[in-house]
C-alpha cells in the first residue's frame, strides 16, 4: 500500500496552509518518530549545517534536537506555494540547560513527492537570544492553540 499524506499536491492556498499548520502542530509534538512519517523515506534535508537522509536520520536529528531545545514552541507561516512546493517562514522559542531562552528565526523551502509526503527540506535558521520576558510564545507543550496569535499578528 502507497503511503499518502493529504493534502496532496498541486496545492491551493487553503491545502497549503493545512499543509503548514499540520507540520507546525506534528513539530510541536516533539515526537521525532511521528514527525518523520510525514516526510518521504529517502527524504534529503539541509538544516543549518547538517544534511540528514532518510527517516532513521531526521528522527535522530530531531531527537537530539528536542534534548538540547527545551520547552520548545514553533510557529509556522506561509510565505508561497506552486504546484508541489511550499515555503514558509518560522519562529520558535527554547531555552538550554543552562536556562539561557532564545528565538530562532528561518524560512523553509518544502518540496512534496505526489503521495503529499515531504521530499526535500531546506532550512536557513538564525538565533537570537531573548530574556524570559521577551517570550511571546506561551501556550502549554503540544500545537499552538487556534486562538493563539500567527507571526504576523506577533510582528515576529
Amino acid at each position: 500500500m502507497t503511503e499518502t499524506r493529504p493534502p496532496l499536491p498541486p496545492f491551493t492556498e487553503e491545502t497549503a496552509r493545512q499543509k503548514v499548520r499540520a507540520a507546525e502542530d506534528a513539530w510541536n509534538s516533539r515526537q521525532p518518530e511521528k514527525v518523520a512519517l510525514a516526510y518521504t523515506p529517502d527524504t534529503q534535508w539541509r538544516n543549518r549545517s547538517e544534511f540528514p537522509k532518510g527517516r532513521e536520520e531526521v528522527a535522530r536529528f530531531l531527537t537530539r534536537k528536542w534534548q538540547r531545545e527545551l520547552d520548545y514552541r514553533l510557529i509556522k507561516e506561509l510565505w508561497t506555494f506552486a504546484a508541489n512546493r511550499i515555503a514558509v517562514r518560522f519562529a520558535y522559542e527554547w531555552r538550554d540547560a543552562d536556562g539561557q531562552w532564545f528565538r530562532s528565526y528561518g524560512n523553509e523551502n518544502w518540496e512534496f513527492a505526489e503521495s503529499g509526503l515531504m521530499h526535500r527540506r531546506f532550512a536557513s535558521i538564525n538565533d537570537l537570544k531573548i530574556s524570559k520576558a521577551e517570550r511571546k510564545f506561551h501556550w502549554p507543550q503540544g500545537p499552538r492553540p487556534a486562538d493563539h496569535p500567527g507571526l504576523s499578528d506577533l510582528n515576529v
